[in-house]
């Protein structure tokens, strides 16, 4: 993937934010991806730019899952990821979006059922760019994907908190201690939690619902843009009390 143009100097217009962060600690959230390489690459273009221009003591590059599906370039994505992107972050978190979920659902449970749903969100795309044709039978598709990153997406995090931030996918259901939600919420869940105003704890940053502008908002910040739907994929910057957003 060659490399595209860049500014000398990423600028972010900052704003305050609804938590502060720890002491020297920065974290890059990037929304739904959806087989957009392009973007992806650009976007981790701006935040290695970004590191280089304001350097500081940790910083963690967090994806918040829907790797896969829709867009044409799905292996392409994991096959990035799993390379570990060129950026000099401390530490890399790869979340699991609802997109993974039903892709493993199908690949591994062998039910026509599973399968169909896969294909009815956008499963095709994603075989098509492992290079599966459409006419091969579910019982083939494990073995036309390469392991590493079978694997890769099976060993994918649901969440992971900084400080006052929690990262994950779709949400949390409020009223539900962190400590006991469950899975298929935080990869799934829509409402109650987009019309929330409860104090859940935490801001909780996440994706799934996609917006033409990221939404912040007491509790939770929203950085699904659409980027496969002709919108843009954003990155949310978190450091000290404020954010900003980096966009390709």
């Amino acid at each position: 993937m060659p490399a595209r143009d860049i500014p000398s100097c990423v600028m972010i217009d900052f704003a305050t934010a609804p938590a502060t962060m720890p002491p020297g600690q920065r974290a890059y959230a990037i929304g739904d991806i959806h087989g957009c390489l392009e973007r992806l690459v650009a976007i981790h273009e701006l935040i290695a730019e970004d590191m280089v221009a304001r350097p500081t003591d940790m910083a963690t590059l967090i994806h918040l899952g829907d790797y896969v599906d829709r867009g044409p370039e799905s292996a392409q994505v994991v096959d990035w990821l799993l390379g570990g992107p060129p950026v000099p972050a401390s530490a890399i978190v790869n979340l699991m979006g609802n997109h993974e979920h039903l892709m493993l659902s199908a690949i591994a449970s062998g039910e026509a059922e599973a399968a169909e749903i896969w294909m009815s969100n956008g499963g095709a795309d994603s075989l098509l760019s492992w290079g599966v044709p459409r006419a091969a039978a579910q019982g083939e598709w494990a073995g036309r994907i390469p392991v590493p990153h079978l694997l890769f997406l099976r060993d994918l995090a649901t969440h992971v908190q900084i400080g006052p931030y929690l990262f994950v996918h779709a949400g949390i259901r409020p009223g539900v201690p962190l400590d006991q939600q469950s899975r298929h919420d935080m990869l799934w869940i829509r409402e109650p939690f987009l019309s929330s105003k409860q104090n859940h704890g935490v801001v909780v940053v996440h994706g799934h619902t996609p917006r033409q502008e990221p939404m912040v908002r007491p509790n939770r910040i929203g950085i699904d843009t659409g980027a496969v739907m002709g919108g843009v994929l954003t990155c949310v910057v978190l450091e000290d009390d404020r954010l900003g957003f980096l966009r390709t």
